[in-house]
């Protein structure tokens, strides 16, 4: 008698429920953490001024540079990156800092990212390989079984 499940069974083990459990908490508590960290950084206190380079046109008088301590702890610009670069605003002549991203942090970040995608993609080409050796073996026992009955 065939089931009218679309579930496989071996989605029901325990084993494979569990892992599916911990993926979706993982999953669930980056995205729930992320958006309750970004509540946190909304509710500080912002300047009630608009920074003049929103609002008009603007010159970077020093490149972008990594925050020193001081700074990052005295300036709010600092925290969102680390870096930060001074800039010029043309009409009101006002200088102010902005935050912005180093070239080298983000060719940092994008080989972090690319040797994780490399040490993932070997992990699972080997469970694949095991995977698919013990489905062999498995296999080829049922069928020795199979032979022997006869």
């Amino acid at each position: 008698m065939e089931s009218d499940c679309r579930i496989p069974m071996y989605c029901c083990r325990p084993r494979v429920l569990v892992l599916h459990a911990v993926f979706w908490g993982l999953v669930s508590l980056r995205v729930f953490g992320a958006a309750l960290l970004s509540e946190e950084k909304s509710t500080s206190v912002q300047p009630l001024a608009t920074p003049c380079w929103m609002m008009e046109d603007y010159v970077v008088t020093e490149e972008c540079e990594q925050c020193s301590d001081f700074t990052w702890r005295s300036q709010s610009v600092c925290r969102k990156t680390g870096y930060v670069e001074r800039v010029n605003c043309s009409r009101s002549n006002r200088e102010e800092y902005r935050s912005c991203r180093s070239a080298l942090m983000e060719e940092r970040l994008f080989w972090k990212f690319e040797a994780a995608m490399l040490v993932l993609t070997l992990v699972f080409s080997i469970l694949v390989v095991v995977r698919q050796r013990r489905n062999d073996r498995r296999a080829s026992e049922k069928v020795q079984r199979q032979i022997q009955s006869i």
